[in-house]
């Protein structure tokens, strides 16, 4: 674990764009629990989190459409909240970054590090705003 003085602007670079932050078990339950569209952000102090993951999900988060909930926890950090989330995601490997979306709790889509590493910030923004449009659009009658 790295001092939490060092990783505090990491944590905040969501945070400050609305993403509630989890530290326990029972505050990812909680978060997941909400009814509607969950965004779930696994952090990382690695790079590919720094440079990419994080100003990706940052500018995502400028669309018009976005999910109803946004939440992260932080791997390395966080242990006990980070394995929760990652229960969540059964059948998938844990790696982290990773940006998932939860409807009603259950796991409809999941971006791993190995996309991550390979894409830039706007790209992942254009991945996730395609995601938000997909999972996240409200139904019209």
């Amino acid at each position: 674990m790295y001092p939490e003085l060092m990783v505090i602007p990491m944590r905040e670079e969501l945070t400050k764009a609305g993403v509630q932050e989890a530290r326990s078990s029972a505050d990812v339950d909680a978060a997941v629990a909400q009814p509607g569209t969950t965004m779930l952000v696994v952090n990382s102090i690695c790079g590919c989190a720094a440079g990419k993951m994080r100003p990706g999900v940052r500018l995502a988060l400028q669309h018009t459409t976005k999910p109803d909930h946004a939440v992260t926890v932080f791997a390395g950090q966080d242990r006990e909240a980070t394995d929760r989330a990652r229960s969540y995601f059964q059948g998938h490997p844990p790696t982290s970054p990773a940006i998932a979306i939860l409807r009603d709790g259950q796991l409809v889509y999941l971006m791993q590090r190995s996309a991550i590493e390979s894409s830039t910030a706007p790209a992942i923004a254009q991945e996730l705003t395609r995601a938000f449009e997909t999972y996240c659009s409200k139904a019209t009658a």
